[in-house]
């Protein structure tokens, strides 16, 4: 299976979802301070899953 690039709205949802876990780290905010790393894993996830299967 060929790597893809992932579509922009996916791209951007891991984005966001991933410097909420990367904010939730070093500040205090009440749903991303709980729950950082799994943010973190999420955002991560999204970006393998869009760049391993077309059009996600």
């Amino acid at each position: 299976m060929k790597p893809s690039s992932p579509t922009k709205i996916i791209w951007i949802i891991a984005l966001v979802v991933g410097i909420l876990g990367i904010l939730g780290r070093y500040a205090e905010i009440p749903l991303a301070t709980e729950y950082n790393y799994s943010f973190l894993l999420t955002g991560f996830v999204l970006l393998a899953l869009g760049t391993t299967f077309k059009g996600i």
